[in-house]
């Protein structure tokens, strides 16, 4: 109940008034002890004495984002919705000066165009200092007036998203607004004014007096309304061709920038273009390198093979011809008896030892038995009874 809007306040830009804050910050606001604490069941007569206690200005700050007390009591505003004239008395309050900065604040977030235009340009005219507490905690010195130019001219103050308000000289265009006039002005008119004024002493050679108790004329009345006039028209022409020039060197700096950014872009893109043209450049030959290397690589690959190949042939060769070789001993020795035949197939001789031991046992050369003449020896020597010849 105590975070709720009041029941008679009015929806501000077709939304809840304390939709303005961003849910977070609002969030972190209705946790806050000085919202417990001190804004708890203010009311518009109330809230002015906790306005007056105010010394800074700031959103939130801190790891855990804490809200300001400033904040607060701005959301506190939001939920109760003030009168406009109370408001209006809180920005005219010239004696404190976070008052009149919560006024305006509260203005800027609720108020319409030609409210904010009408109340806060005022403002401008207040350069007393006051303190803005940063995000991360510190203090930093500002005025009022430039607390009230980020009012009107930033998107962003205090953490809290501005409503969009149209540009000023929009406003003067369509006859919404009539045309700022500076607090200045007003004194250098004076000043001219009373210079104009001045009596003027003239010095005539015949020695007269001066013409100080001489009636004016209606003619140097009308000449010297004149003159004013056309000051007037000067000093107006003359502004007015200082705002043209000054928006003419600007727009001359904006189209020179342009010119300068779209040069520089163009320059960006040619530099591209000739790394990306150095780069195909060095990958199509690092590629013919890669492809010649490959080509070297598969020449020697064949031509190992091909070596390797010759001399697994040859090894092939030698060991048919040395198996040739050895199956012809073996059927050379298998086909002739060991005793009538030799190496070369012709009849082996005996060795001389044997043949030696033959001769000694037998005593010379033993006969044939199956010799004609020794059969018929031995027929002889049977039929005288003798033995047969050995």
């Amino acid at each position: 109940m105590a975070n709720r809007t009041d029941p008679l306040a009015k929806s501000i830009h077709g939304t809840n008034p304390q939709n303005l804050v961003e849910k977070i910050v609002r969030t972190k606001i209705y946790q806050s002890t000085y919202w417990k604490e001190q804004c708890f069941g203010l009311t518009a007569e109330t809230l002015v004495d906790k306005a007056m206690e105010l010394d800074h200005t700031g959103g939130t700050y801190g790891g855990n984002r804490k809200p300001t007390p400033f904040l607060c009591l701005a959301l506190k505003m939001l939920q109760i919705q003030p009168d406009k004239d109370i408001v209006v008395e809180f920005i005219k309050n010239e004696d404190y000066k976070y008052v009149r900065v919560l006024g305006a604040f509260y203005l800027r977030l609720t108020g319409t165009i030609a409210d904010v235009y009408q109340y806060l340009e005022p403002l401008y005219n207040d350069y007393r200092k006051i303190r803005h507490k940063l995000s991360d905690g510190r203090f930093t010195l500002t005025h009022v007036d430039e607390f009230i130019d980020e009012l009107l001219t930033k998107d962003y103050s205090c953490d809290t998203a501005l409503p969009r308000i149209q540009k000023r000289w929009v406003l003067e265009a369509s006859g919404t607004l009539e045309p700022r006039r500076s607090a200045l002005e007003d004194d250098f008119e004076e000043e001219e004014e009373d210079k104009e004024e001045q009596p003027m002493e003239i010095d005539e050679p015949n020695g007269r007096e001066n013409d100080n108790h001489r009636g004016r004329s209606p003619a140097r009345e009308r000449d010297r309304d004149r003159d004013r006039d056309r000051k007037h028209e000067r000093h107006h022409r003359d502004r007015d061709y200082d705002r043209d020039r000054d928006y003419d060197r600007d727009y001359g700096r904006g189209r020179e920038r342009d010119r300068d950014r779209d040069r520089e872009r163009d320059r960006n893109r040619d530099r591209d273009r000739d790394r990306h043209r150095l780069r195909d450049d060095d990958y199509s030959r690092d590629r013919d390198r890669d492809r010649e290397r490959d080509g070297r690589e598969r020449e020697r690959r064949d031509r190992d093979r091909g070596r390797h190949r010759s001399r697994s042939r040859s090894r092939d060769r030698r060991d048919r011809d040395r198996e040739d070789g050895e199956y012809r001993r073996r059927r050379g020795r298998g086909s002739a008896s060991p005793r009538g035949r030799g190496e070369d197939g012709g009849p082996r001789e005996e060795p001389k030892r044997k043949k030696e031991k033959k001769e000694k046992k037998g005593g010379g050369n033993a006969p044939d038995p199956n010799d004609p003449e020794i059969i018929e020896m031995n027929k002889l020597r049977a039929s005288l009874g003798l033995k047969p010849l050995k």
